[in-house]
C-alpha cells in the first residue's frame, strides 16, 4: 500500500500469481477487455516469441473510496515458470493482495503445490504469513476434461480455508467474482491500517 496524501489516493497491489499456463494473464486480458475505459488504465504486457508473460501484466482499476480516499488497483501476474523465481520475488515486493490461479487438471498439481510454496515462501521473506494475508485461490480451466474434483483441489491446496472460485477465464466465467473477492479481502484489511 502506498497513499499518496496530495492527491488523496491509496495505490495497491494485486498480485495473480500461479504456475505456467494456468491463466494468470488471460484473466487480465478478460478483466481489461471488459472494464470502463474510464476505469482502467493501459494494459502492459511483456511477453516471449512462445506468448508467456516474461515479468508482468500490469493494468490499473479505480473503483469507490476508502476512508475518503481513492483507491487504485495495480494487477499484475507473474511469470508462472520455475526459471523466473527471481521475477516472481521482485513482482511480489509490496504486494497487498493475491489471487492464486491453480490449473485443475489432475497432471499439473504438482506445478500448483510447487508455486503455492513458492508464494508462501516469498510472502514470509517479506514479512508476511500466508494464513493472515488477503488471498483467494481460483481453480481454473474447470471446462477441460481431466480436472480433478473441487473437494480434491482444496484438500490438497487450501489448508488456510480461504475463498475459492471455480473458473474458466477464457471465457470469462468466475473472472470479476475472484477479483471482487480478493479486492473486498484487501480492502477490509486496508481500513484496519488506516
Amino acid at each position: 500500500m502506498y497513499i499518496n496524501w496530495a492527491l488523496q489516493q491509496i495505490n495497491l497491489k494485486i498480485v495473480y500469481y500461479g504456475p505456467g499456463v494456468s491463466g494468470k494473464t488471460t484473466n487480465l486480458l478478460y478483466i481489461h477487455s471488459k472494464v470502463a475505459p474510464e476505469l482502467k488504465g493501459e494494459l502492459v504486457s511483456l511477453q516471449t516469441q512462445e506468448d508467456r508473460t516474461i515479468f508482468f501484466d500490469f493494468l490499473q482499476l479505480e473503483v469507490g473510496k476508502i476512508k475518503g480516499k481513492k483507491p487504485k488497483f495495480n494487477l499484475y501476474t507473474v511469470p508462472g515458470q520455475v526459471y523466473y523465481a527471481y521475477s516472481r520475488k521482485v513482482i511480489l515486493n509490496g504486494v497487498d493482495g493475491v489471487v492464486f490461479v491453480a490449473d485443475s487438471q489432475f497432471d499439473r498439481l504438482e506445478a500448483n503445490l510447487e508455486t503455492l510454496n513458492d508464494l508462501e515462501n516469498n510472502l514470509r521473506q517479506d514479512g508476511h504469513k500466508l494464513n493472515e494475508f488477503p488471498w483467494v485461490i481460483q481453480y481454473n480451466k474447470r471446462d477441460l476434461p481431466n480436472v480433478a474434483p473441487i473437494q480434491y483441489l482444496q484438500l490438497k491446496l487450501n489448508k488456510f480455508n480461504v475463498p475459492y472460485f471455480e473458473a474458466v477465464s477464457t471465457q470469462g466465467n468466475g473472472v470479476f467474482e475472484t477479483l471482487k473477492a480478493v479486492i473486498n479481502l484487501v480492502v477490509a484489511n486496508v481500513r484496519k491500517k488506516l
